[in-house]
């Protein structure tokens, strides 16, 4: 079925995610709700439109290495349709960014416009980290920029939106190392490997977390550290810290990449309750 193949290439659960983490961050800074529900279905039209192009483009590498999880690869959506669906999803994200103000729409533009690079071709360069870093970095300024008046994101949470970006990226690809391989796809992960890639990413989520933390009190914005804040930095980093202490000293394992996007899941909950 056409619209099930559709949905299945848009990475339906990281599309979700972003979605509710964009609409709580929304509710965070206090949107309204007319302006909250664009925000939510424009973020989500922009993460179909990344996911869909994302599987188009990777079409012959999944079929190389067989993967049938991929509707595209296997034939169930063919090329066409899913790149009209791609270009579709990706005027509607812009066109509802118009509403939210020229702030919104320039960021979302920038984000979406870094996504669909990473997939063009960045992916298999150095330099893949960077749209991630780029497009999280804003991530938080959606919000932000869709409220009346909307500015962007304080600094500090922008630097964990990039943190948070980095480890995705950096976690994200490890369990696809091998068959990236096979098709030539050689990004930042992938150079330096699954131990390195994980180390960094833990530390990078420390260093979002602890941004989250100290910066409202360094901006000005809140005179203490309250104790909700110092809970949910205490619990990235234990999760953080046992990600890095596996992989100095277990080969690399799947349960990395688990610990791993579950510190990053925290920090991205820390963010939205404290942020």
């Amino acid at each position: 079925m056409l619209v099930r193949g559709l949905w299945g290439s848009t990475h339906p659960g990281p599309t979700l995610v972003v979605t509710v983490l964009a609409v709580a961050l929304g509710v965070a800074a206090g949107v309204d709700a007319g302006r909250l529900a664009l925000l939510g279905v424009a973020v989500f039209a922009g993460q179909v439109s990344v996911g869909i192009s994302n599987d188009a483009i990777d079409a012959a590498r999944d079929r190389a290495v067989g993967r049938a999880d991929k509707p595209i690869a296997t034939g169930e959506v063919s090329e066409r349709a899913a790149w009209t669906a791609a270009f579709i999803a990706l005027g509607l994200a812009l066109a509802l960014s118009v509403p939210l103000g020229a702030g919104m729409l320039a960021a979302h533009a920038v984000a979406l416009a870094s996504a669909w690079a990473y997939n063009a071709g960045l992916k298999a360069t150095p330099f893949s980290l960077v749209p991630f870093v780029v497009s999280f970095g804003l991530f938080p300024s959606f919000a932000t920029l869709s409220a009346p008046g909307g500015t962007l994101a304080p600094v500090w949470v922008s630097i964990a939106g990039a943190a948070l970006g980095a480890a995705v990226h950096l976690t994200n690809v490890l369990p696809d190392l091998e068959d990236d391989a096979r098709t030539g796809i050689r990004g930042l992960p992938h150079r330096l490997g699954a131990r390195v890639s994980t180390v960094l990413a833990a530390l990078g989520i420390l260093v979002g977390a602890t941004a989250v933390l100290v910066g409202p009190v360094i901006a000005g914005a809140a005179p203490v550290i309250p104790v909700v804040a110092w809970a949910f930095f205490a619990a990235v980093a234990v999760v953080a810290v046992a990600a890095v202490v596996l992989a100095l000293t277990r080969s690399p394992h799947r349960v990395l990449f688990r610990l791993t996007m579950l510190a990053a899941l925290l920090l991205a909950v820390q963010l939205v309750v404290t942020g």
